[in-house]
């Protein structure tokens, strides 16, 4: 079992920055990936970045140069830095576990983040 817990949402005007932190806790591998999502209203939830071992990362194509993700291993922790931020942007963001060679995933309770134009 994975338990996942965000923070770091929140109310920011277009241009500014935030950065979100999720704690994994339970059975966790640094083989693992752990990602962050995103859902808006009446949107299906998307990919926002993913890190996987190795430090290898992939990013939606409408976040690259904007978003970084990374990870302390140490601390279970992901983190997504979030700069330039645009209304679009704004949404639910939901932190995400999954398992090495497994397609089950751990999903956090999710934080707001609102970028007002």
């Amino acid at each position: 079992q994975v338990q996942l817990v965000e923070s770091g949402g929140g109310l920011v005007q277009a241009g500014g920055s935030l950065r979100l932190s999720c704690v994994a806790s339970g059975t966790i591998r640094s083989i693992d990936t752990m990602g962050w999502h995103r859902q808006a209203p009446g949107k299906q939830r998307e990919l926002v970045a993913a890190i996987r071992s190795g430090s290898s990362t992939n990013y939606l194509d409408s976040v690259k140069g904007r978003f970084t993700i990374s990870r302390d291993n140490v601390k279970n922790t992901v983190f997504l830095q979030m700069n330039s931020l645009k209304p679009e942007d704004t949404a639910v963001y939901y932190c995400n576990y999954r398992r090495a060679f497994s397609t089950f995933d751990y999903w956090g309770q999710g934080t707001q983040v609102t970028v007002s134009s």
